[in-house]
């Protein structure tokens, strides 16, 4: 892992092992199965789809838009804007986000039947199911950051609570790891609940937290062809939208071009409009 990376994921573990302190996981477990479904993840008929990003903050950027925005208004404006779903950061340090960020904007998206992401560094089964009590519909995961046998444990614990995953590549070796995992569990089906897993290539650089766009176009022939795929980081116009469409990605995570728009809604109706009327 980067140093990145693993300051980010001894961080989780610590909030996990803090939140397991304070609220055992049998508990936990009863909370997340009493909370109302979410919204199911439904994409397009006409081709591709923006997961739109609620990211107050960026280690790379800094603070994205106003302290005392209301970010609620922003989640709703994706949700009329047309987003298939909202990422919502949650990490506090590096991120300035939280949980009962995760829950006011999947309360706020319930009525759109939009359903929200946790994005964050997990490393915990706990935390899964701390995204489903908070009413999320899925969970981001980061293929490089757990051994295969807990990234499993916590893709079990998405499917048995009915969340969607975004499994997150950064090179070659990632992907080779995700197809492995998805040929696994596409062969165990039967034995268990149907997984709903997206891909996804970011392509920020993890030691200098800067944009590689090149990677999107070196990856696009690795990707597994049956299970969409998101470009993360890098895309900002409708223009990028189109290019990522055109190498065989089915979505994009848009999270700073997004936040830093008065009103997002425009871009996102571009983006989608674009992509749904040229060629791919």
């Amino acid at each position: 892992m980067s140093g990145f990376l693993d300051e980010m994921a001894h961080a989780s573990a610590a909030r996990a092992a803090q939140a397991r302190a304070n609220e055992p996981f049998a508990a936990l477990e009863r909370r997340a199965k009493a909370t109302a479904r979410a919204a199911r993840l439904v994409l397009s008929t006409a081709g591709f789809d923006v997961i739109a990003e609620l990211k107050l903050m960026s280690p790379a950027a800094g603070r994205l838009g106003a302290r005392n925005e209301d970010w609620l208004r922003r989640v709703t404006a994706y949700a009329q804007g047309g987003a298939a779903a909202v990422s919502v950061l949650t990490e506090p340090s590096r991120f300035d986000g939280s949980l009962e960020h995760l829950r006011q904007a999947s309360a706020a998206l319930a009525p759109f039947k939009v359903p929200t992401m946790r994005k964050d560094f997990l490393v915990d089964p706990y935390q899964v199911l701390e995204a489903r009590a908070a009413g999320a519909g899925g969970v981001l995961l980061i293929v490089r950051m757990l051994p295969r046998s807990q990234l499993v444990q916590l893709l079990d614990a998405a499917a048995e609570h009915g969340l969607f995953v975004l499994l997150e590549a950064f090179d070659a070796g990632d992907l080779h790891a995700a197809r492995e995992i998805l040929a696994a569990r596409t062969a165990g089906r039967a034995a268990g609940g149907a997984d709903e897993i997206l891909v996804g290539i970011n392509s920020r650089d993890l030691q200098t937290l800067e944009v590689v766009p090149e990677r999107f176009e070196l990856l696009a022939p690795q990707l597994p062809g049956d299970t969409p795929a998101v470009a993360e980081s890098g895309v900002a116009t409708a223009n990028d939208a189109v290019r990522m469409m055109r190498l065989g990605y089915r979505l994009a995570l848009i999270g700073t071009a997004l936040m830093s728009r008065d009103d997002p809604r425009q871009l996102l109706r571009e983006i989608l409009a674009t992509t749904r009327t040229v060629k791919a």
